[in-house]
């Protein structure tokens, strides 16, 4: 609609006003704030983020953290008559509960908390050679360690004596390493590993992080009442409090909650019921479960808040796989499936594909052949492809960043390995299989191409290490009895290790590079466990990335001349040693010479006025003095002069 000035007003300007833009006052808006703000109101606060269900209980007795636990029972024992308790949460003075707090009805700003500063919570990416750190656990738990890793030897940065006192977990971005204790769980982290936060749940057994690292859930068989779910309890990290408990029947399938790759939201399966929760309330999502009758097992895609699960077939009903896309509970894609078995999920990193392994009977056959059903998550109306095999299979793994996966299958000691490339035209295709190999585990380096493919415990810890860019064996060793193998987060190194855990004898751990070139021989006494840690996500775009990789040739003498200089007999250490020595000596040297001109003027008093600073300043003093020395004497017969 368009609006004009009137005559006379007009006249009053020499130029053109803009137009007015105000709304007659019969016009309807017929436009909804949703599609009008929607980046604004995905930020609004939600119902369950007010104060409107709090209860404040007043005339709490006082009493020390040995009588505080029970206090908490019969507190949540009275109240919980009354409602569902989300959260609890329990003021301290002095060591001990506050009692009687007297609440004005009267507004008043709260104080101001000082802000603790743990120091850089990432220091160690800051490392000038890019040293990737792990933690070790030996001498049967006695003490836990942390590493820089170094080709040559690894590089002690923190060492503690019954720091855990059963295993330790990093956080998924590194952030924090969680420590196990009878009365809990703490949280170290910053340059010298400071405790950051601690939570209290006594008997503490297993625990589990959010993606985003703003939550840790902790198991206890301990805790649990039927009044007051204590078994598993979230928690937020920063704040140290409790978000909520659940009630837990077995930990066998830990962990018990999934979380969504952004942390937003987890999930938890119960008999014909999957419940989705969203944080940060910790309530249900649209305050329903899912109802599936059946549901057998769930995962969450990793690139996408979408759950994948299936259900076994019953009576003249298929089995079937479905995709979910949360929050808004939309089925994405649906298989139907016959003669089922058995169902596993297996996700590709990137939530680029799904693989649900298939264990089916055909009618008319009695043995069990296995189908890999790939959902190609990027295209329309997510496909599906079929890989049939009929020997069983041992393991199945994803290249973490590519569309190719690998494949155990056989029977000891005829054992295939297998690998698939899931082209662009939908077409899987066999790019290679070797057989007779000794292994029963697939390790892909975090960065894909290569992998190593290894036989654990009972296989005798056979090793086969293979680029899967042109499929060949690049070299094939053994590590007696090894239990474990971990890459690091760069895909440059792989630890081998035998743990006193599972093997009482040759506790030790093996570096190689990716390779398979074996660099250190690390024996612990008891050795028990070695963890990476993991690193951030790079703050690098894929463009970025790929233009890094484009001029790595640039950068490769810089690279090649550190490598140089580390394999050399003056070693960086050595070689700073020197440079520290030198710098040292060049400070006392100058400080020495200002010394020396400050006293010049006094030197001259107690010299008569006479400069000795220079060797020619008084001639005429000198005297000259010849020293002859009798060196040596030699006699030479006359006729060998002839």
């Amino acid at each position: 609609m368009q609006y004009t000035l009137n005559m006379a007003a007009e006249s009053e300007f020499d130029e053109e006003e803009e137009p007015l833009f105000s709304d007659p006052e019969d016009f309807v808006e017929d436009t909804d704030d949703e599609e009008l703000l929607e980046d604004v109101l995905t930020e609004r606060p939600l119902e369950a983020d007010g104060i409107d269900s709090v209860v404040v209980v007043d005339n709490v007795p006082q009493v020390g953290p040995e009588r505080q636990e029970k206090l908490k029972n019969v507190i949540h024992k009275i109240f919980s008559k009354f409602g569902k308790i989300t959260n609890d949460f329990y003021p301290e003075a002095a060591g001990t509960t506050k009692g009687y707090m007297n609440i004005s009805d009267q507004w008043e700003t709260p104080e101001k908390q000082p802000f603790k500063d743990f120091g850089n919570m990432r220091h160690w990416l800051e490392d000038a050679d890019c040293r990737d750190q792990y933690s070790v656990i030996y001498e049967s738990g006695e003490r836990t360690a942390i590493f820089s890793n170094d080709p040559k030897e690894p590089m002690l940065d923190e060492e503690r004596a019954r720091w855990t006192e059963t295993y330790v977990r990093w956080s998924p971005k590194g952030t924090y390493l969680a420590t196990f204790h009878q009365r809990g769980i703490a949280l170290w982290g910053g340059e010298k590993f400071k405790q950051i936060q601690r939570f209290s749940h006594q008997g503490v057994s297993l625990i589990d992080f959010s993606p985003c690292e703003r939550y840790v859930v902790t198991f206890s068989p301990l805790m649990d009442t039927k009044e007051d779910p204590q078994a598993i309890i979230i928690w937020d990290i920063l704040t140290g409090h409790k978000k909520r408990g659940f009630h837990c029947e077995s930990s066998a399938h830990w962990p018990i909650f999934k979380w969504s790759q952004d942390g937003k939201f987890f999930a938890r399966m119960t008999q014909d019921t999957l419940s989705i929760y969203e944080t940060p309330s910790m309530g249900l999502l649209d305050k329903k479960s899912l109802k599936i009758s059946g549901i057998k097992d769930f995962s969450w895609s990793p690139g996408d808040n979408i759950i994948a699960f299936w259900v076994p077939e019953e009576k003249d009903i298929p089995a079937r796989v479905t995709l979910m896309q949360f929050p808004s509970r939309l089925e994405i894609r649906v298989r139907n499936l016959f003669n089922v078995v058995d169902c596993k999920l297996h996700w590709q990193r990137q939530g680029d594909y799904l693989c649900v392994k298939v264990d089916r009977t055909p009618r008319g056959t009695q043995g069990v052949v296995t189908n890999f059903e790939i959902f190609r998550m990027r295209e329309k109306q997510v496909p599906v492809d079929v890989v049939e095999m009929k020997e069983s299979i041992i393991a199945f793994a994803w290249e973490p960043n590519g569309s190719k996966f690998a494949v155990l299958h056989g029977e000891s000691p005829r054992i295939n390995a297998s690998f698939y490339h899931v082209k662009s035209n939908g077409k899987i295709e066999l790019i290679k299989m070797f057989d007779k190999q000794q292994a029963n585990s697939i390790f892909w380096s975090p960065q894909g191409q290569f992998m190593v493919l290894a036989g654990l415990r009972s296989m005798n810890g056979a090793l086969t290490f293979v680029d899967t860019s042109d499929c060949t064996i690049m070299y094939m060793a053994e590590h007696y009895m090894a239990s474990d193998v971990e890459w690091d987060p760069t895909g440059r190194y792989v630890v081998t290790s035998v743990s006193w855990w599972s093997h009482k004898v040759d506790n030790a751990y093996w570096l190689w590079t990716f390779q398979g070139r074996l660099l250190q021989k690390n024996n612990k006494d008891r050795f028990c466990q070695l963890l990476w840690r993991p690193r951030p996500p790079s703050l690098l775009s894929q463009e970025q990335i790929k233009a890094i990789k484009k001029d790595l040739k640039k950068y490769s003498k810089i690279f090649e001349q550190k490598d140089r200089l580390s394999q050399s007999k003056a070693s960086k250490e050595l070689v700073d040693k020197r440079r520290l020595m030198m710098e040292e000596y060049r400070q006392y040297k100058d400080s020495a010479i200002q010394l020396y001109n400050q006293q010049r003027e006094l030197r001259l008093q107690l010299r008569g006025g006479v400069d000795t600073d220079e060797l020619d300043s008084n001639v005429e003093d000198w005297e000259e003095e010849t020293i002859e020395f009798f060196i040596n004497e030699e006699i030479i017969p006359l006729g060998e002069l002839e």
